[in-house]
C-alpha cells in the first residue's frame, strides 16, 4: 500500500526539484542568448539539471522509503542520469563516451524493467501519488 508523504518529507526533494527546473529554463535561454554566457557554459549548465534530479529523485525515494528491490531500481535510474551528467560536463574526456553508453545501458534497463513489471512492489500507476487498495 502507498503512504502518502507529508510537506516535511516531500520538502527537499521539491525544492531541489524547483530548483531543477529553474536550471533547465537557464538552459533553454542559453540557447536564445549564448553571448549573455560564459565559453563553455553549456557543459555546465545541461550538466546540473541532470546532476540535481538524479539527487533530487533519490532523496524522494529515501523519504518514501520504497522495498529494497524498488530503491535499488531508483538508484539505477539516479547513476544513469549521473553518467548522463558527466558525459554533458566532460565532452571531452576520453571517458565521456563511456558515461554516456553506461548512461544508455542503465535507461534502457530501466524501461525494461518498468515493462516486466520488476519489481512487483511497484504500482502500476508509475510516479502517480493517489494509490488505493484494489479489491
Amino acid at each position: 500500500m502507498y503512504k502518502r508523504l507529508d510537506r516535511a518529507q516531500r520538502a527537499i526533494p521539491l525544492i531541489l526539484g524547483v530548483v531543477t527546473l529553474l536550471s533547465v529554463g537557464v538552459l533553454l535561454v542559453w540557447h536564445v542568448k549564448p553571448k549573455f554566457f560564459p565559453t563553455r557554459a553549456h557543459d555546465f549548465l545541461a550538466a546540473f539539471p541532470l546532476a540535481m534530479i538524479a539527487i533530487a529523485y533519490l532523496l524522494y525515494q529515501s523519504a518514501r522509503r520504497p522495498a529494497a528491490k524498488e530503491f535499488v531500481k531508483a538508484i539505477m535510474l539516479a547513476v544513469a542520469f549521473l553518467f548522463w551528467a558527466a558525459n554533458q560536463l566532460w565532452p571531452d574526456s576520453p571517458q565521456a563516451t563511456l558515461f554516456n553508453d553506461l548512461a544508455i545501458a542503465l535507461f534502457v534497463l530501466d524501461v525494461f524493467l518498468v515493462m516486466i513489471s520488476w519489481p512487483t512492489t511497484s504500482p502500476d500507476e508509475s510516479f502517480a501519488e493517489t494509490y488505493v487498495d484494489k479489491p
